[in-house]
């Protein structure tokens, strides 16, 4: 084990339903010009907080679009996001069943998708990701696959199909693909993570149930960087495991975060929220807790808190998205 392989950086965001912030985020991405793109999925019984917000590490904000409906450039429940090589950004609504397409300044520009277990439709749409063609992979939940298309909407093939079996999928969540163009996919209910050939040809599978070392508990995303490590969102274990190439083991996360630069400046304009702030036991010894990651991580506020995402920027750093804490924490690689 390499405990010293990720180091944490700094964390991005603060809880907001409007303008700056971040609510209930589903997934992030990278922007052409590196800006981060953050689905706000909100709380499902409510309008407010359903956007994309636009920063940039050093959490400078831009602006934020999109918000709760069925009308063009709307959505309900975002929950995957994706750029392809030109900037163009691509968010997955699982609610309506449709990919709607914005440009880089978040101005609409299409949609599509319809219900549906045909090919080319969809039943509880998911995670999202491009191959270096501008081939959009998608995640086809309910249905138990993965369906590939071109940017434009245009169907070329599937694979996959109801089971937990090799290539088999059940609840699928989150995918990537790799430098060489191979497919992760996070194989929710299966509790691993598969990877296939660009065309859909099975290749391998790592994990397995439990909250051991390199088993997972439910994972929704992954991430793999050039030399094939994986990087993997164990959501049900409010964990993020990295493993080699091969599956081994080499480091977990349970979430280091500290104040944000968006926390710190409402904590200088709020002098009683920053007093209350430091009167608190941040870090409670918790008698009660009966072993569930879960119980732990709600009321410790530096661990991950319903992990659902992760990313990689060019320079390797990692993102992980928090949806229950409304915030992204940064981890960089060691030299």
């Amino acid at each position: 084990m390499q405990t010293g392989f990720l180091t944490y950086d700094r964390t991005l965001g603060i809880t907001a339903m409007d303008g700056r912030g971040l609510y209930f985020p589903a997934d992030m991405t990278f922007g052409a010009d590196g800006n981060i793109y953050v689905a706000n999925r909100s709380n499902y019984a409510v309008s407010q907080g359903i956007r994309v917000t636009i920063l940039d590490l050093e959490e400078n904000f831009y602006s934020v679009f999109g918000s709760k409906g069925r009308e063009p450039g709307q959505f309900i429940w975002a929950i995957g996001i994706a750029s392809d090589s030109k900037g163009m950004i691509y968010l997955s609504d699982a609610e309506t069943n449709m990919i709607s397409v914005f440009d880089a300044d978040g101005n609409y520009q299409s949609r599509w998708g319809t219900y549906g277990a045909d090919e080319g439709q969809f039943d509880g749409l998911s995670g999202i990701a491009f191959d270096a063609e501008d081939n959009l992979y998608v995640v086809d939940s309910d249905n138990s696959r993965v369906q590939k298309f071109t940017k434009d909407g245009g169907f070329l093939f599937s694979f996959g199909s109801y089971g937990a079996g090799e290539g088999e999928m059940n609840l699928p969540w989150g995918i990537t693909v790799d430098p060489k163009g191979d497919v992760y996919v996070a194989d929710w209910r299966n509790d691993r993570i598969q990877r296939f050939s660009p065309s859909g040809e099975f290749l391998a599978e790592f994990g397995e149930s439990g909250n051991g070392d390199g088993q997972f508990n439910r994972p929704t995303n992954v991430a793999v960087d050039a030399d094939g490590y994986m990087y993997v969102a164990d959501w049900g274990n409010e964990r993020v495991q990295v493993l080699d190439s091969k599956g081994g083991f080499v480091q977990k996360l349970r979430g280091e975060a500290t104040l944000s630069k968006w926390a710190e400046e409402f904590m200088k304009g709020n002098a009683e929220e920053a007093e209350a702030r430091a009167r608190a036991n941040l870090e409670p010894v918790l008698d009660f807790v009966s072993g569930n990651p879960h119980e732990e991580s709600s009321h410790v506020e530096k661990y991950f808190w319903a992990p659902v995402a992760v990313e990689l920027d060019a320079e390797n750093r990692l993102y992980v998205t928090e949806t229950n804490r409304h915030r992204i924490q940064v981890y960089a690689r060691a030299s």
